[in-house]
Protein backbone atom coordinates (compact mmCIF):
# COMPACT_ATOMS: atom_id res chain seq x y z
CA UNK A 1 0.00 0.00 0.00
CA UNK A 2 2.87 2.37 0.81
CA UNK A 3 4.04 2.09 -2.76
CA UNK A 4 0.66 3.34 -3.97
CA UNK A 5 -0.28 6.01 -1.45
CA UNK A 6 2.81 8.15 -0.97
CA UNK A 7 4.21 11.52 -1.97
CA UNK A 8 7.41 11.84 -3.96
CA UNK A 9 10.04 9.44 -5.21
CA UNK A 10 13.12 7.99 -3.54
CA UNK A 11 16.16 8.77 -5.70
CA UNK A 12 19.70 7.72 -4.90
CA UNK A 13 21.78 10.62 -3.67
CA UNK A 14 18.84 12.56 -2.20
CA UNK A 15 18.03 12.47 1.50
CA UNK A 16 14.33 13.22 1.09
CA UNK A 17 11.57 12.33 -1.36
CA UNK A 18 11.78 14.33 -4.58
CA UNK A 19 9.80 15.16 -7.71
CA UNK A 20 10.89 15.88 -11.26
CA UNK A 21 10.67 19.67 -11.65
CA UNK A 22 10.57 19.40 -15.44
CA UNK A 23 7.33 17.42 -15.24
CA UNK A 24 5.86 19.87 -12.77
CA UNK A 25 6.71 22.87 -14.96
CA UNK A 26 5.28 21.21 -18.06
CA UNK A 27 2.09 20.45 -16.16
CA UNK A 28 1.86 24.03 -14.89
CA UNK A 29 2.09 25.21 -18.49
CA UNK A 30 -0.75 22.92 -19.55
CA UNK A 31 -2.94 24.09 -16.66
CA UNK A 32 -2.12 27.74 -17.32
CA UNK A 33 -3.20 27.41 -20.95
CA UNK A 34 -6.57 25.89 -20.06
CA UNK A 35 -7.12 28.21 -17.08
CA UNK A 36 -6.33 31.33 -19.12
CA UNK A 37 -8.61 30.22 -21.95
CA UNK A 38 -11.48 29.39 -19.57
CA UNK A 39 -11.15 32.67 -17.66
CA UNK A 40 -10.91 34.69 -20.87
CA UNK A 41 -14.05 32.99 -22.20
CA UNK A 42 -15.88 33.82 -18.97
CA UNK A 43 -14.80 37.46 -19.02
CA UNK A 44 -15.32 38.23 -22.70
CA UNK A 45 -18.28 35.99 -23.53
CA UNK A 46 -19.89 35.45 -20.12
CA UNK A 47 -19.58 31.71 -20.76
CA UNK A 48 -18.53 29.86 -17.60
CA UNK A 49 -18.95 26.30 -18.89
CA UNK A 50 -15.27 25.68 -19.66
CA UNK A 51 -14.25 27.31 -16.37
CA UNK A 52 -16.56 25.02 -14.38
CA UNK A 53 -15.15 21.93 -16.07
CA UNK A 54 -11.62 23.22 -15.48
CA UNK A 55 -12.29 23.81 -11.76
CA UNK A 56 -13.66 20.28 -11.31
CA UNK A 57 -10.74 18.73 -13.20
CA UNK A 58 -8.19 20.88 -11.38
CA UNK A 59 -9.59 19.96 -7.96
CA UNK A 60 -9.70 16.21 -8.69
CA UNK A 61 -6.18 16.27 -10.14
CA UNK A 62 -4.71 18.06 -7.13
CA UNK A 63 -6.51 15.81 -4.64
CA UNK A 64 -4.91 12.83 -6.39
CA UNK A 65 -1.51 14.53 -6.24
CA UNK A 66 -1.62 15.39 -2.55
CA UNK A 67 -3.62 12.59 -0.94
CA UNK A 68 -2.89 9.58 -3.16
CA UNK A 69 0.27 9.85 -5.28
CA UNK A 70 1.60 12.41 -7.81
CA UNK A 71 2.41 9.45 -10.08
CA UNK A 72 -1.33 8.97 -10.67
CA UNK A 73 -2.14 12.62 -11.40
CA UNK A 74 -3.49 12.79 -14.99
CA UNK A 75 -1.85 16.15 -15.74
CA UNK A 76 1.50 15.12 -14.25
CA UNK A 77 1.39 11.99 -16.40
CA UNK A 78 0.90 14.23 -19.44
CA UNK A 79 3.77 16.41 -18.29
CA UNK A 80 5.95 13.32 -17.90
CA UNK A 81 5.19 12.23 -21.45
CA UNK A 82 6.03 15.67 -22.82
CA UNK A 83 9.44 15.95 -21.12
CA UNK A 84 10.33 12.25 -21.05
CA UNK A 85 13.41 12.84 -23.23
CA UNK A 86 14.79 15.54 -20.91
CA UNK A 87 17.17 14.87 -18.03
CA UNK A 88 15.20 15.03 -14.74
CA UNK A 89 15.71 17.96 -12.37
CA UNK A 90 14.93 16.80 -8.86
CA UNK A 91 13.29 19.08 -6.28
CA UNK A 92 12.09 18.47 -2.74
CA UNK A 93 8.60 16.97 -2.56
CA UNK A 94 7.65 18.55 0.78
CA UNK A 95 7.43 22.13 -0.47
CA UNK A 96 5.54 21.03 -3.58
CA UNK A 97 2.96 19.27 -1.44
CA UNK A 98 2.46 22.45 0.58
CA UNK A 99 2.10 24.48 -2.63
CA UNK A 100 -0.43 22.03 -4.05
CA UNK A 101 -2.44 22.17 -0.82
CA UNK A 102 -2.79 25.88 -1.46
CA UNK A 103 -4.06 24.94 -4.92
CA UNK A 104 -6.63 22.59 -3.39
CA UNK A 105 -7.78 25.37 -1.08
CA UNK A 106 -8.30 27.82 -3.94
CA UNK A 107 -9.97 25.19 -6.13
CA UNK A 108 -12.32 24.18 -3.31
CA UNK A 109 -13.51 27.77 -2.85
CA UNK A 110 -13.99 28.11 -6.61
CA UNK A 111 -15.88 24.82 -6.74
CA UNK A 112 -18.22 26.01 -3.99
CA UNK A 113 -18.85 29.50 -5.38
CA UNK A 114 -18.83 28.93 -9.15
CA UNK A 115 -19.89 25.30 -9.61
CA UNK A 116 -22.26 24.70 -6.70
CA UNK A 117 -23.61 28.19 -5.97
CA UNK A 118 -23.26 29.19 -9.65
CA UNK A 119 -22.02 32.68 -8.80
CA UNK A 120 -19.17 35.04 -9.50
CA UNK A 121 -17.72 37.86 -7.41
CA UNK A 122 -14.58 39.75 -6.51
CA UNK A 123 -13.54 36.67 -4.51
CA UNK A 124 -13.63 34.34 -7.51
CA UNK A 125 -11.94 36.99 -9.66
CA UNK A 126 -9.04 37.33 -7.23
CA UNK A 127 -8.64 33.57 -6.89
CA UNK A 128 -8.52 33.24 -10.69
CA UNK A 129 -5.85 35.94 -10.80
CA UNK A 130 -3.76 34.28 -8.07
CA UNK A 131 -4.10 30.91 -9.77
CA UNK A 132 -2.86 32.32 -13.09
CA UNK A 133 0.06 34.04 -11.35
CA UNK A 134 1.06 30.83 -9.54
CA UNK A 135 0.89 28.76 -12.74
CA UNK A 136 2.63 31.40 -14.86
CA UNK A 137 5.57 31.80 -12.47
CA UNK A 138 5.95 28.01 -12.20
CA UNK A 139 5.79 27.27 -15.92
CA UNK A 140 7.70 30.30 -17.23
CA UNK A 141 10.29 31.15 -14.59
CA UNK A 142 10.47 27.88 -12.65
CA UNK A 143 9.55 29.83 -9.50
CA UNK A 144 7.19 27.99 -7.17
CA UNK A 145 5.47 30.73 -5.17
CA UNK A 146 3.78 28.18 -2.93
CA UNK A 147 7.21 26.73 -2.12
CA UNK A 148 8.33 30.19 -0.98
CA UNK A 149 5.33 30.31 1.34
CA UNK A 150 6.42 26.89 2.65
CA UNK A 151 9.59 28.45 4.04
CA UNK A 152 7.64 31.31 5.63
CA UNK A 153 5.03 29.01 7.16
CA UNK A 154 7.38 26.43 8.64
CA UNK A 155 10.21 28.84 9.36
CA UNK A 156 12.78 26.64 7.69
CA UNK A 157 14.52 26.47 4.36
CA UNK A 158 13.20 24.06 1.76
CA UNK A 159 15.56 21.44 0.37
CA UNK A 160 16.43 20.86 -3.28
CA UNK A 161 14.79 23.90 -4.85
CA UNK A 162 14.63 24.45 -8.65
CA UNK A 163 17.84 25.98 -9.91
CA UNK A 164 19.35 25.53 -6.43
CA UNK A 165 17.82 28.86 -5.35
CA UNK A 166 17.62 27.63 -1.74
CA UNK A 167 21.40 27.61 -1.56
CA UNK A 168 23.10 30.96 -1.06
CA UNK A 169 25.55 31.41 -3.90
CA UNK A 170 27.47 34.26 -5.45
CA UNK A 171 26.13 35.21 -8.86
CA UNK A 172 28.29 34.42 -11.84
CA UNK A 173 29.11 37.20 -14.29
CA UNK A 174 26.57 35.89 -16.80
CA UNK A 175 23.83 36.24 -14.17
CA UNK A 176 24.60 39.82 -13.17
CA UNK A 177 22.62 42.80 -14.50
CA UNK A 178 24.41 46.05 -15.25
CA UNK A 179 23.05 49.59 -14.92
CA UNK A 180 22.98 49.91 -18.71
CA UNK A 181 20.81 46.80 -19.01
CA UNK A 182 18.37 48.17 -16.45
CA UNK A 183 18.20 51.45 -18.37
CA UNK A 184 17.41 49.49 -21.53
CA UNK A 185 14.48 47.80 -19.79
CA UNK A 186 13.21 51.13 -18.44
CA UNK A 187 13.58 52.72 -21.88
CA UNK A 188 11.71 49.84 -23.49
CA UNK A 189 8.81 50.21 -21.04
CA UNK A 190 8.77 53.98 -21.66
CA UNK A 191 8.65 53.31 -25.42
CA UNK A 192 5.64 51.02 -25.01
CA UNK A 193 3.82 53.61 -22.87
CA UNK A 194 4.58 56.36 -25.40
CA UNK A 195 3.39 54.16 -28.27
CA UNK A 196 0.07 53.61 -26.47
CA UNK A 197 -0.48 57.39 -26.22
CA UNK A 198 0.56 58.06 -29.84
CA UNK A 199 -1.04 55.18 -31.70
CA UNK A 200 -3.93 54.03 -29.50
CA UNK A 201 -6.61 55.61 -31.74
CA UNK A 202 -5.25 54.15 -34.99
CA UNK A 203 -4.57 50.75 -33.43
CA UNK A 204 -8.14 50.67 -32.10
CA UNK A 205 -9.56 50.61 -35.62
CA UNK A 206 -10.94 47.24 -36.67
CA UNK A 207 -8.71 45.52 -39.28
CA UNK A 208 -10.04 45.30 -42.83
CA UNK A 209 -10.13 42.22 -45.03
CA UNK A 210 -6.77 42.02 -46.83
CA UNK A 211 -8.32 40.76 -50.08
CA UNK A 212 -10.80 43.66 -50.12
CA UNK A 213 -7.93 46.09 -49.63
CA UNK A 214 -6.05 44.51 -52.56
CA UNK A 215 -9.17 44.56 -54.75
CA UNK A 216 -9.76 48.22 -53.93
CA UNK A 217 -6.11 48.99 -54.78
CA UNK A 218 -6.38 47.23 -58.16
CA UNK A 219 -9.59 49.06 -59.07
CA UNK A 220 -7.95 52.48 -58.63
Amino acid sequence: MNKVIRFGEDVEGYEISVLNEREVRATAGILFLFAFTAILLAILKGNFILLKYFIISFLIDFIIRVFINPKFSPTLIMGRLIVSRQVPEYVGAAQKRFAWKIGIGMASVMFLLIVLVNSYSVITGLICLFCLIFLFFESTFGICLGCIFYGWYYGKKAQYCPGEICDVKQKQDIQKTSGVQLLIVIGFIAFIVLAVFLFNDSFSEKPNDLWKILDAARSR
